[in-house]
C-alpha cells in the first residue's frame, strides 16, 4: 500500500464542510441543551449560531476559541491538510481575531492508510499555519473508520473589536469575499469532471486565508462578520439575518462564482448536501419568479474553507468592498443588503 494507491476521498461517505449535519438536524439536536450559563465574561456563545466562542480575558483581551474538523474532499494528503487547516482558523478570523495556537484533531483508519499519506496531511496543515502565523502545538489522534483532521483553533482580540453574525443592521450593505461552487466543483472531482485548470482553482481559494476579517474588526463601519461554510451562502445569510432580526436581499447575479461552477451546477454535479441545506431552510427562503433549479444549488453549495459575508454601512460598501479585493481577494463583491423586517431571505 502506498500513499500514490490510496483515494483519500473513497474512505469517507463524504468530504469537506459537506460533511456538516443539516441545519434542521443540528437545532433538533441542541433544541433541549441549556443555554450557556449567564456567565459574565462570555461575550459569544450558543445563543447566535456564531462562528466561535469568545471569553474577555480583561479589559484589553478576548479571547476566541473554536474547532473545526472533516473527512477529505480532495485525494492530495498535503491539499486536504491545507484546506481543513485554512478552514478551521477562519473561525477566528470571522470573529475579528488573529489566531495564536491550535491543537490538531486527527482521525485515521490506521489499517487502510499509509503513514506517510497521514504525514502529508500533518504537513499540510502545519504550513498553513505556519503561513498564519502561529504554532500546531499538540493534538489528539484516535483509530477511526473514516479519515478525519482539522483543527481546535484559540485566538485573541480586543474586546471592542469582536465581531458576531448578530449586528448588522438595517440598510447595511453585504459584502462576500470569495467566490461559491465549491461543492460543486467537489461533486465534478469524484465523477472525474473537474480539469486541472478548476482543481488548481479550487485549492487557492480553500486555502486562502481569511485573515482580512481581522483588520476588518477594527473598523467601525464593519457591523457583522460570518464565514460561509457547510450550510452555503443562503444558510450563513439566515443565521446572520435571524440573529439580526433582519431581512436580507441577495441579489444572485452579484454572487461570485467560480469560473466553471455554473456550468457544472446545470450539468447536474450538485452535493447531497445542497438538498439538505434547502430542505432546512427553504421556507425561510423566497425566490423570484422563474428562478432555475440550477442556480438555487449554487446558493445552497455547501462551501468549504469559503469567504467571509460582511455587512456594512451602505456608503462605505464599495471601498471596503475595493480594500477587500486590494488585499487579495479579487472576487470580493457587495452582493445584497439588510432591511428592517422578519428574518429570511430574498433572492432577485
Amino acid at each position: 500500500m502506498t500513499m500514490q494507491s490510496i483515494k483519500l476521498t473513497s474512505l469517507a461517505h463524504g468530504g469537506g464542510c459537506g460533511c456538516k449535519i443539516a441545519p434542521a438536524v443540528l437545532q433538533q439536536f441542541l433544541s433541549d441543551q441549556p443555554a450557556a450559563a449567564p456567565f459574565q465574561k462570555l461575550l459569544v456563545g450558543t445563543e447566535t449560531a456564531d462562528d466561535a466562542a469568545v471569553w474577555q480575558l480583561d479589559a484589553n483581551t478576548c479571547i476566541i476559541a473554536t474547532t473545526d474538523f472533516f473527512m477529505p474532499m480532495v485525494d492530495d494528503p498535503f491539499d486536504f491538510g491545507r484546506i481543513a487547516a485554512t478552514n478551521a482558523i477562519s473561525d477566528v478570523y470571522a470573529m475579528g481575531g488573529r489566531p495564536i495556537l491550535a491543537l490538531a484533531i486527527v482521525g485515521m483508519p490506521v489499517d487502510k492508510i499509509p503513514v506517510e499519506t497521514v504525514r502529508e496531511i500533518l504537513k499540510g496543515g502545519n504550513t498553513v499555519a505556519a503561513e498564519a502565523g502561529f504554532p500546531i502545538a499538540g493534538g489528539h489522534s484516535i483509530d477511526c473508520p473514516e479519515p478525519v483532521y482539522g483543527l481546535a483553533v484559540i485566538g485573541t482580540c480586543r474586546p471592542e473589536h469582536v465581531r458576531r453574525n448578530a449586528d448588522a443592521r438595517p440598510g447595511d450593505a453585504l459584502i462576500l469575499s470569495k467566490p461559491i461552487g465549491v461543492g460543486i466543483y467537489s461533486a465534478a472531482i469524484k465523477k472525474g469532471a473537474l480539469p486541472p485548470a478548476g482543481y488548481a482553482e479550487m485549492i487557492a481559494t480553500t486555502t486562502l486565508l481569511n485573515r482580512i476579517g481581522a483588520e476588518l474588526a477594527q473598523d467601525a463601519d464593519v457591523h457583522a462578520i460570518t464565514d460561509v461554510t457547510g450550510f452555503g451562502i443562503l444558510g450563513h445569510g439566515l443565521e446572520m439575518a435571524r440573529g439580526s432580526k433582519l431581512a436580507i436581499e441577495v441579489s444572485a447575479d452579484a454572487v461570485p462564482l467560480l469560473s466553471g461552477a455554473a456550468e457544472l451546477a446545470q450539468a447536474g454535479y450538485v452535493t447531497g448536501a445542497s438538498h439538505r441545506n434547502w430542505s432546512s431552510y427553504g421556507a425561510e427562503v423566497t425566490l423570484s419568479a422563474g428562478f432555475p433549479d440550477w442556480r438555487r444549488h449554487l446558493l445552497t453549495d455547501p462551501q468549504t474553507s469559503g469567504g467571509l459575508l460582511i455587512a456594512v454601512a451602505p456608503e462605505r460598501a464599495e471601498a471596503i468592498a475595493g480594500r477587500i479585493r486590494a488585499a487579495g481577494y479579487p472576487n470580493a463583491r457587495v452582493i445584497g443588503r439588510c432591511e428592517a423586517g422578519a428574518p429570511g431571505i430574498h433572492v432577485g
